[in-house]
């Protein structure tokens, strides 16, 4: 049975506002927007006080209900989820960092401490370009509220002249595509009261599921390569392109594993040596010669990964591999990659900055 029924005889005593780290704010989760009906704004679900409440979107703006806790209230943008190129050029500054895994508190923490945010979390990074490398989903409880920021946050960088790169990482995809296992135990309760599996809570037919559909899983920015795992040798061999490989996730992303492993690309492209799983860069075995014809392939000077996890951004080959994946999972800290004129720079917990 669900762990939320453990707290229930606690209920009539819930402070008004409580931490998602403690276990009775399970009992307050969303908004769950769902498209019931064609060509009709979609209704929100709510979780308040472990009880399922509803409202009603109205010029794109979303209300929670009374007595629901700080739940998310989106302004929700058409726009953010129309497909972007994966390619830019000329862009003035970039910050990337990666593998959140619903670790909102940390998130904000670093983002405020590094001015890309402002005081009420908003956009603050002008027309700079922010790529989050993936990862957002499993292990931690905070998901809904780290997808409702980046939700907001792409409507408000695309207003700003900036861009938000929300790229799919392997735990998108899991998610996605059935595979529940590292879903944190806050979200059993939506399950339940709205009777659909964690996946079909970001389906095709919800306002997240269509906006996560929508977005590339490699990005290439002025001479930077981003992705959530690493580009192997296998895909040159393939002689693939950054445009067909992002197509062709977008398409498949939610179809389950079974059915991916059956087509050959798919495989390749979802698992093993693709660029959501790979982890060859940080193997001994792995030789510069190696990674300078990839490099020349995509005429990048760097590629920029997440999903190993690091104690701190950290330069391989001399930079020319950069993991930005700093174990922001854990809860505690974590850093951010700054680029700009041709500088790379760490960005640090506590906002202090130092060159890679």
């Amino acid at each position: 049975m669900f762990k939320t029924l453990l707290y229930a005889t606690a209920l009539l005593s819930l402070p008004a506002q409580l931490s998602a780290h403690e276990p009775l704010a399970y009992q307050f989760d969303g908004p769950y927007l769902i498209q019931e009906q064609q060509n009709q704004a979609p209704t929100a679900f709510w979780i308040c006080n472990a009880n399922l409440k509803t409202t009603k979107t109205k010029q794109q703006v979303v209300k929670r209900p009374e007595n629901c806790g700080q739940l998310p209230q989106p302004i929700l943008s058409d726009a953010i989820k129309q497909v972007m190129p994966d390619s830019y050029d000329g862009v003035k500054k970039v910050v990337a960092l990666s593998d959140v895994h619903g670790q909102y508190d940390v998130l904000i923490t670093l983002l405020k401490n590094q001015k890309i945010i402002d005081a009420d979390n908003n956009w603050a990074f002008g027309a700079g370009h922010m790529v989050m490398t993936g990862d957002m989903f499993d292990r931690g409880d905070q998901i809904n509220e780290v997808l409702w920021f980046m939700y907001q946050l792409d409507r408000q960088a695309k207003a700003a002249g900036g861009m938000l790169h929300l790229l799919m990482g392997n735990h998108e995809q899991m998610v996605l595509g059935g595979d529940l296992r590292y879903v944190h135990e806050r979200y059993d309760l939506a399950s339940e009261l709205l009777h659909r599996s964690n996946d079909a809570l970001y389906g095709e037919d919800t306002e997240i599921g269509q906006w996560l559909r929508s977005k590339n899983t490699l990005v290439k920015i002025n001479d930077v390569l981003y992705m959530h795992g690493g580009i192997s040798n296998e895909w040159l061999e393939r002689k693939l392109t950054i445009e067909q490989a992002n197509q062709l996730f977008r398409a498949n992303i939610g179809r389950p594993k079974a059915e991916l492993k059956q087509d050959e690309l798919l495989s390749f492209l979802f698992y093993g040596n693709g660029p959501t799983w790979y982890r060859g860069y940080f193997s001994e075995a792995f030789t510069e010669a190696e990674l300078d014809k990839i490099l020349a392939y995509f005429d990048v000077k760097h590629i920029t990964v997440g999903h190993t996890s690091q104690k701190q951004v950290l330069g391989l080959f001399n930079n020319k591999i950069i993991a930005i994946d700093s174990s922001i999972k854990r809860g505690e800290q974590g850093e951010l990659l700054l680029i700009q004129h041709n500088e790379l720079t760490r960005g640090l917990y506590d906002g202090s900055r130092q060159p890679l």
